[in-house]
């Protein structure tokens, strides 16, 4: 079988409170129905393997989730990933009271934190079902094979990047894993990545498929091939100081320039034009213009999967508004960071069946959650300058920059009061909307792929490495990216400080602040950087260092003696 499918079979038994055992002591992962035989086929556990990203069970948005005891919508591994990478950082704030969220935006975490235990426990799963098809169907399909050993590399690094030492294994066993320290885990992830890509010689030929970009209906559409295993590794080296204490910017360079190099495409296609009638804020007068959404805002739409934004997409997460929903991918970006009174298009009746979708491109989903603390904002309006009283499409006109989509309309720049939504500006940078005026498969669950890995990334990576080497060239991959946003280039690097500014504006809200602003010297610490609300305090403040690693839940500690705290935590 050679596709990912959109919807996911159920996986009878998928046993695993036996494998990783400390990780799923209390939170046993169980199937959907119990009584459902054992037997497992390969092209269901590999669907599986890929699901654990976006997916929380297999029922869909409503149905039972994978880990007892958390909640679906919540549990998923790209929701608790976002929350840890954003709500920490100076990029994003959330007004919600669910427990862990004001601990993640006061930087107060602990060994409790029920969100944090969450994504820990459900990147042990998502490890846990990668060997277990490496144990039973290791020889099925070589290419297979390696795709799966490049999800469970993934999510080795995603738990080493946020816990530091974590526990570790391979296989499915009754017995309790041993800790790894992190330079022990990222030199395994680094070892099985260039295996993967064929660069060191094994027995089993297990090499990932040339890089190739795919859209929705191509077979492998969906799936990882070089390119993602290439931008995995300049990501590891990028941050190999922090994770080994010892720098590899040149070696950041080299999978970079592989990443810069390959089939992949940065998407500089604006939408087609078309005529419209627009009403003028506060007046009757109506005006017809062309519009068109720009290369930008496409990556980020209901049918990011087959327009051209889609060759920029080197691993996205599948949305489909019929077959894989769930409240924790991209219904989670659009819905929890818009309200009731913002607008996506400059229009009404972009959707002439259900007018009132032209607010974000789903019905009814408008959670008023997520929104842009100031210094997010002034990464565009460095003066505190930012309009007031425009909707998104007008603000990133006044930026001269395509990706400044923030709503200032009845909002306040500053946020006195975490708890109220029109405190702080709102990002309108995720959508269901469409750039032909199509309605999407569902008016609730959206169409729009999240790119967990784009293109991009790898000029940014490659920028940040040759200017810390003091190698010339970073300007110009900077200002590649800086074009496709119609943004003025910039003339020359003053410091780091200006790659990690241009690292926020291109990806924020996409989950990557926490770990650049940490590489960076600006997280926890003695740092000089201080965002509002940093630390818990209005105009913030400097927090512990070790809080740059999360802790290893309490239960998972007490379950296995072989796992102790990160230093710091009690």
């Amino acid at each position: 079988m050679n596709k990912i499918l959109k919807y996911i079979v159920p996986v009878a038994a998928m046993l695993l409170s036996t494998g990783l055992t400390s990780c799923l002591n209390d939170l046993h992962v169980t199937p959907i129905d119990p009584s459902v035989q054992t037997e497992v086929e390969p092209e269901q556990l590999f669907n599986k393997c890929y699901a654990n990203f976006a997916l929380a069970g297999n029922g869909g948005a409503d149905g039972d989730c994978d880990v007892d005891g958390i909640d679906g919508g919540t549990s998923g591994l790209y929701r608790q990933y976002w929350n840890s990478q954003e709500l920490t950082t100076d990029e994003a704030i959330c007004g919600w009271g669910d427990e862990g969220v004001p601990t993640y935006c006061y930087n107060t975490y602990d060994a409790s934190h029920p969100m944090l235990r969450g994504y820990y426990y459900r990147l042990c799963v998502g490890i846990s079902y990668c060997n277990q098809y490496l144990m039973v169907f290791n020889d099925y399909n070589t290419t297979m094979s390696a795709e799966v050993r490049f999800l469970r590399a993934f999510q080795m690094y995603l738990l080493m990047d946020a816990f530091g030492n974590v526990p570790f294994t391979t296989t499915i066993s009754s017995e309790a894993p041993q800790q790894k320290k992190r330079a022990e885990l990222f030199s395994y992830i680094e070892g099985e990545l260039r295996a993967i890509l064929g660069e060191i010689e094994t027995d089993n030929k297990q090499v990932l498929e040339d890089d190739e970009p795919h859209r929705s209906g191509d077979p492998r559409y969906g799936r990882v091939d070089k390119a993602a295993a290439w931008l995995l590794l300049a990501r590891l080296y990028l941050n190999a100081e922090v994770y080994t204490g010892t720098p590899q910017w040149d070696k950041a360079e080299k999978y970079a320039q592989y990443v810069v190099d390959s089939k992949y495409k940065l998407n500089k296609e604006n939408s087609f034009k078309r005529d419209v009638e627009i009403t003028e804020p506060g007046t009757d007068h109506k005006s017809v213009t062309d519009w068109e959404f720009t290369a930008y805002q496409m990556l980020f739409m209901g049918d990011n999967d087959h327009t051209s934004a889609a060759d920029e997409a080197i691993f996205p997460l599948i949305s489909d508004g019929k077959r894989t929903t769930s409240w924790g991918v991209s219904l989670f970006l659009i819905a929890s960071t818009h309200d009731g009174d913002m607008r996506d298009l400059p229009y009404d009746d972009f959707f002439e069946d259900d007018a009132k979708r032209a607010v974000n491109g789903v019905s009814g989903q408008a959670w008023g959650g997520n929104r842009a603390r100031p210094d997010l904002v002034r990464k565009f309006f460095p003066m505190d300058d930012a309009p007031e009283g425009l909707y998104a499409y007008e603000t990133f006109s006044a930026a001269m920059d395509d990706r400044a989509l923030f709503d200032t309309r009845g909002r306040s720049f500053n946020i006195e009061d975490p708890g109220t939504f029109k405190q702080g500006y709102a990002v309108a940078k995720f959508n269901n909307l469409t750039t032909d005026g199509s309605t999407t498969k569902d008016a609730t669950h959206p169409d729009m792929d999240v790119f967990l890995m784009r293109k991009a990334e790898g000029y940014l990576i490659l920028a940040e490495a040759l200017e810390r080497q003091n190698k010339p060239g970073a300007l110009e991959q900077i200002n590649i990216i800086r074009e496709r946003a119609h943004a003025r280039p910039l003339t020359k690097i003053n410091s780091l400080d200006d790659i990690l500014d241009e690292w926020s504006r291109e990806f924020y809200f996409e989950g990557h602040r926490r770990t650049d602003l940490i590489r960076f010297g600006k997280f926890g610490g003695n740092s000089d950087y201080i965002w509002q609300w940093k630390g818990g305090e209005y105009n913030g403040r400097n927090f512990e260092a070790f809080r740059n690693i999360f802790a290893i839940p309490s239960s998972d500690i007490i379950a296995n003696k072989n796992l102790h705290l990160n230093d710091g935590y009690k």
